[in-house]
């Protein structure tokens, strides 16, 4: 079993039944793993839909339907974001990196520039 969180892009590709890598999908697909999905990664989806930049529909918002799990932020989370190196200046992956390494959790992503930190990636 392996505890995973979804990165933002990941997650839209998911639903929107784009292609990710068979590693990614196998990790998000298999029924043993706990799939996560940050509430940073509904917060940036629901900013960049606000002005514009993002056009999906509601059901991106219905992680409960994939069987993938909401993960809230606390104030430890923000505090490790916070004090990560600048390796990458985007805040949400910059919480999704805190969250991942605060709870062992594997991070799903396309980004390879966040490979500079710590946390367990598995790239989509």
């Amino acid at each position: 079993m392996v505890n995973v969180l979804l990165d933002t892009s990941v997650l839209l590709r998911w639903v929107a039944g784009q292609s990710l890598s068979d590693s990614a999908v196998g990790a998000i697909a298999d029924p043993e793993n706990a799939v996560f999905v940050s509430a940073a990664t509904i917060w940036e989806i629901s900013v960049k839909r606000s002005l514009g930049k993002l056009r999906v529909g509601n059901e991106v918002f219905d992680i409960d339907n994939d069987g993938f799990e909401g993960l809230a932020i606390d104030a430890a989370d923000a505090r490790l974001a916070g004090e990560l190196p600048r390796h990458h200046r985007d805040p949400f992956d910059r919480m999704l990196v805190a969250q991942a390494l605060a709870r062992g959790l594997v991070l799903v992503t396309s980004d390879r520039r966040l490979a500079s930190y710590d946390a367990k990636m598995l790239f989509a």
